[in-house]
């Protein structure tokens, strides 16, 4: 049993692990697929204490912010190990987590109920208006233009060429935003995903409609 203890404390220790981000990775973010992995794993019927734990440690050990625990999720392991959470469930947390993330054309549809609330969610938070406000955040971070318009997207990236990537921001949207809304997995963020990329796409629009700023202007 997964007690309110654990959960507060893993709030915090998420607070903690990512104080001071600005790459869109922050505390808020994992916060924010917590809270709405939870609202799909009661709609989808999946264990919510699994998903919850999951969810807030889905960041713990992202390749981008820890490469040097990506492989053993050493850090969600040892919070996890820490609280009395049993291997069983450590081993299922952490097969969620390795599952959870966007790998281009290597992406995987998680194994489980669990994995695929999680998915969903943290894929949900990389897309509509606070993707938007995410991904902008995420390429000023790493120096990277908002906008080359000789640049030509790539849609067919792997994990490694995807990973590689250092293309403009309005490039991501192609490599990856604008394919999230067909790969999610339960019903309920699929329809909750349908808004979000609409709203992605108006405001692309808008975005080429400005690039070049006024027409007759001097």
């Amino acid at each position: 049993m997964v007690t309110d203890n654990i959960i507060n404390d893993a709030v915090a220790y998420i607070q903690t692990l990512f104080a001071g981000d600005s790459s869109g990775h922050d505390a808020d973010h994992t916060l924010r697929v917590y809270r709405t992995a939870v609202y799909l794993a009661v709609r989808e019927g999946a264990d919510k204490e699994t998903v919850a734990l999951a969810a807030l440690l889905h960041d713990a050990d992202d390749i981008k912010l820890f490469p040097e625990t990506a492989s053993t999720k050493a850090h969600a392991v040892a919070f996890l190990a820490a609280h009395g959470v049993d291997e069983a469930r450590i081993r299922e947390i952490v097969k969620i987590i390795d599952e959870v993330s966007f790998k281009g054309t290597d992406s995987v549809v998680p194994a489980t109920p669990e994995g695929r609330c999680v998915q969903d969610a943290d894929r949900l938070d990389a897309i509509g208006a606070i993707g938007i406000a995410r991904t902008f955040a995420y390429g000023g971070s790493h120096g990277r233009k908002l906008y080359d318009p000789a640049e030509t997207p790539r849609t067919d990236l792997n994990e490694q060429t995807y990973r590689q990537s250092a293309s403009g921001t309005v490039s991501h949207f192609y490599e990856k935003l604008f394919k999230l809304k067909d790969m999610m997995n339960t019903e309920t963020a699929k329809a909750l995903a349908e808004r979000r990329d609409r709203f992605m796409h108006e405001f692309l629009d808008e975005f080429f409609a400005e690039w070049e700023g006024v027409p007759g202007c001097q």
